[in-house]
């Protein structure tokens, strides 16, 4: 599938193509139905919100930066390959954390991915979990290619589905009254940068996810904008939300799904349907990316032993991980967002953010020298 050629393009898959699988992967049930926007910023108040923005953003584009030269001067695309490089036999603290959050993500979207299918066309809760299900194990059957290319388009749609919400917002509640709000008393209430920190931290795993797409990169240059630009596409979604969200503002706060809010109050029947569709597509696209992840890093197994890996081992995986998510989701959105991700933001910091930025940039000089002086001694 071709998208006007485009996708097909060196420019795409090397600059745009990471930054495009990042967001997908972090949009998840949390973000794209407002729950973690508000938990992590809208809560903090609307200049609070927009601050710890800034602060999740600078976290992502040092950690996409250091992790997109990483990989490529190590040749590192599944998280095996590319932790066992960077901090040895430590490697599986890693491992062990992924897994964890694997779970909680997914547990959100099977969640989210029920309850949209009920509550906008009245369909079984179960309908949404197994249409997910099944949309997740398609895709990462199928592979890699057919991935990029879903979760490419699919970006294409929410970004604009995404702006028309936002205008919509804007036409229907006007916008002075959501400029109104950074004016608030209570416009800036403390906690905002710590709160932004751990929404950076826990969500900085989506560069990793994105490993198996950065075979197209070869150079440093190439590794640097690459990895400036993913976050930049990755948050734009999330800044998208927070204005449109403040119309509602600080009602929004309590809301479990605070997105209903806002399209319920514009009270555009297409735009509903619209917005709940392409959610539920993140859905499908953030469990793939995860699920997809840990397929490469079983495969890289079967590679070392020089053999393929057979095609039920995907099956069982995902199957299991589904199983085991939807389990978990009994917790409720709310709950899982505001515990579960905040205990994991402190365990990513120590497991990757610390060592990428560290141990990670201190190899990646090393080894530049080391080949520049090899590249001088042989000539």
């Amino acid at each position: 599938m071709k998208f006007l050629g485009f996708q097909e393009s060196q420019f795409f898959r090397k600059y745009l193509l990471p930054g495009i699988i990042a967001q997908s992967v972090a949009i998840a049930g949390g973000y794209g139905t407002g729950r973690e926007i508000v938990e992590y910023f809208v809560k903090y108040g609307p200049v609070g919100g927009l601050l710890g923005i800034i602060v999740t953003f600078v976290i992502w584009e040092i950690i996409a930066i250091a992790t997109f030269e990483f990989a490529r001067l190590f040749k590192a695309y599944n998280y095996r390959d590319f932790f066992s490089k960077l901090v040895g036999k430590f490697w599986i603290l890693f491992d062990i954390s992924y897994w964890v959050l694997l779970l909680l993500v997914l547990a959100v979207c099977v969640s989210a991915a029920g309850s949209i299918l009920q509550a906008t066309f009245g369909l079984n809760y179960y309908i949404g979990v197994i249409g997910m299900a099944i949309g997740i194990g398609i895709l990462v059957i199928i592979g890699k290619e057919a991935i990029e290319h879903a979760l490419s388009v699919w970006t294409y749609v929410l970004y604009v589905v995404y702006i028309i919400t936002m205008i919509a917002a804007f036409v229907t509640f006007g916008g002075s009254t959501i400029f109104k709000t950074f004016g608030l008393e209570k416009a800036i209430l403390p906690g905002w940068a710590l709160s932004g920190f751990k929404y950076g931290l826990y969500n900085s795993v989506t560069f990793i996810i994105v490993l198996f797409s950065l075979n197209y990169i070869e150079t440093r240059k190439e590794a640097i904008v690459s990895g400036a630009i993913a976050p930049v596409i990755t948050i734009v979604p999330a800044i998208v939300l927070i204005f449109a969200m403040l119309a509602k503002y600080p009602g929004v706060v309590k809301e479990t799904t605070p997105i209903t809010l806002i399209l319920n109050s514009i009270n555009s029947k297409p735009l509903i349907a619209a917005f709940e569709i392409t959610l539920f597509g993140t859905l499908i696209e953030t469990g793939t990316g995860f699920i997809f992840t840990l397929h490469e890093r079983v495969a890289s197994i079967y590679e070392g032993k020089k053999t393929k890996m057979p095609r039920q081992i995907s099956v069982i995986i995902t199957v299991g991980i589904l199983v085991a998510a939807i389990l978990i989701a009994k917790f409720g959105l709310i709950a899982l967002i505001a515990k579960g991700y905040g205990t994991i933001s402190w365990v990513f910091l120590l497991v990757y953010a610390i060592p990428i930025v560290s141990i990670g940039v201190w190899r990646i000089f090393k080894e530049e020298k080391r080949k520049h002086f090899k590249e001088a001694s042989s000539s």
